[in-house]
């Protein structure tokens, strides 16, 4: 399983950007993709998570309604729009992906369950 994220970057306050998170090596057909970030120093943080099916959700309240969560599955890539970027959104952001099913129904929001993880890629939000 190989996941690259890509899309980082340097950008100022109040502008958009979009990550995507290129998934291959696996074939399972029930999974999930997840948008992660960290910190140095701080805990991380689940941001964004979407199925294989695509049902979606945003997990953290300080990005709702400025970033989206989208899939190409033809693409196998995922997406992270992040809009409206503010400087407490730099951090590195990581996709990471949760193979299905497991054994409760809202396996693919919990991000324990991410075992596959890319390299990530940094967004610095500059005042």
């Amino acid at each position: 399983v190989q996941l690259q994220a890509s899309g980082g970057g340097l950008v100022q306050a109040g502008v958009s950007r979009r990550l995507s998170c290129a998934a291959s090596g696996f074939t399972f057909a029930d999974y999930a993709i997840g948008w992660f970030r960290q910190v140095p120093g701080k805990e991380r943080e689940e941001v964004a998570c979407i199925t294989s099916s695509g049902t979606s959700t945003i997990q953290l309240d300080t990005v709702q309604g400025r970033f989206a969560i989208s899939n190409d599955n033809h693409k196998a890539t995922v997406y992270l729009e992040m809009n409206s970027l503010k400087p407490e959104d730099t951090a590195v952001y990581y996709c990471a992906t949760a193979l299905g099913p497991r054994y409760y129904s809202t396996w693919w929001q919990n991000g324990n369950e991410y075992d596959y993880w890319g390299q990530g890629t940094l967004v610095t939000v500059s005042s």
